[in-house]
């Protein structure tokens, strides 16, 4: 390994940055087996490009400049640091003949809008055949996503990320005093509920500006009434202006201590379940396989979505088992049970009102171990 570094892979990356012009942006990769001293063997020729970005992919404890999750949206983003998802159309960074399992077009645009909405970037994948083609599902999904930007670019380009956590019906993306809520689900009756007490202006259809839409604001909140048939059932995007700093009903979690059946220690806390950082983490002692985690959120709130995020990769195929319960008098009831795929889910069921909530976590292999637990209403 430290030959292949000193011989092949520092006079290689020291040709990429020294001999074709200045270079933006370096994207390690595989780090398995990179030591602090190994990593350091590439820190002299990077102090000689200071503009230069790099992921967190060099190994060795260092963080680089972006978050690199893949094949999957963490549910938080990464507050405070840049990140991008990098993400395949079917299960193939390069090119399997035999690999049909193609992201259907709807998929890969509500990714874009929901990484766009957690303030990330989207870095998807192409890959050429054989004889340098780009197979023929991968530019009719380009074409479509294409299509799709041609119309509702503005939802995209230029703006930052949603000031709400969770949006039952879609997401949200925000450019100054615009937001542009893009509709996944048509909600019951056609109202569209916006969790913030802000006056809006006006709202009205990205794809046909002269559709205006009824606003009814109430407290803390505003409906905005949907026409009877949307102009795309993957995404139609609402544009909202609204006055003011946006000012967002709270999160039911916001400020609540979970409570652990057990924790492998203190760096391992349940307070790592709620600070909104995935990087963090919550684990139950080494010899469990079964923890239960318990909650008081103050006050009876309606719930009727469970969202995890999980340290594992989805290649791995680990699974836990959760179970959520609310509590009436004394008794446990099960609002929902769901099998993770190893990065979490987001899961909605049936509303539930209630104070208090606590989940079970089964691990057949491990200690459970998750790094963000939240509940959330309906608008």
């Amino acid at each position: 390994m430290d030959d292949y570094l000193e011989h092949i892979a520092v006079p290689q990356v020291k040709e990429i940055l020294n001999n074709y012009g200045e270079l933006d942006i370096l994207w390690w990769d595989t780090p398995q087996d990179m030591t602090p001293a190994r990593a350091e063997k590439f820190l002299p020729l990077l102090k000689g490009h200071p503009g230069l970005i790099y992921n967190n992919r060099l190994g060795g404890g260092y963080k680089g400049d972006t978050e690199t999750p893949e094949q999957f949206v963490p549910s938080t983003g990464f507050p405070g640091r840049n990140w991008e998802a990098c993400m395949i159309m079917n299960d193939t960074w390069g090119f399997k003949a035999y690999d049909h399992n193609w992201k259907t077009t709807t998929t890969l645009i509500r990714y874009l809008a929901e990484i766009a909405s957690k303030g990330g970037n989207f870095l998807l994948n192409v890959g050429p055949t054989a004889l340098g083609e780009i197979p023929a599902p991968s530019i009719e999904r380009m074409a479509e996503i294409g299509k799709w930007l041609k119309v509702n670019g503005a939802a995209i380009y230029g703006t930052t990320a949603s000031p709400f956590s969770y949006l039952s019906w879609g997401r949200a993306t925000r450019k100054n005093q615009q937001l542009f809520l893009h509709v996944f689900n048509y909600p019951a009756k056609g109202q569209l509920g916006v969790p913030m007490a802000n006056k809006i202006s006006r709202a009205y259809l990205l794809a046909n500006p002269a559709i205006k839409l009824n606003v009814t604001a109430g407290k803390g909140r505003s409906m905005i009434q949907l026409p009877g048939n949307l102009p795309d059932t993957i995404n139609t995007v609402v544009v909202v202006e609204f006055q003011g700093e946006p000012i967002v009903q709270p999160d039911p979690f916001k400020g609540v201590q979970v409570n652990a059946s057990s924790q492998k220690d203190d760096k391992c806390g349940t307070g790592n379940l709620v600070d909104g950082d995935r990087r963090t983490r919550w684990e139950a002692a080494s010899e469990e396989r079964k923890a239960v985690l318990e909650v008081d959120i103050k006050k009876p709130m309606s719930i009727a979505t469970l969202v995890v995020d999980e340290p594992w990769h989805p290649w791995d195929n680990k699974k836990q088992q959760l179970q959520l319960q609310y509590k009436v008098g004394n008794e446990w009831i099960t609002a929902t049970e769901v099998t993770t795929a190893g990065s979490g889910i987001s899961h909605q069921f049936k509303p539930v009102t209630a104070q208090y909530f606590r989940l079970l976590v089964e691990n057949a292999t491990n200690a459970p171990v998750l790094t963000e637990w939240q509940l959330y209403g309906q608008e």
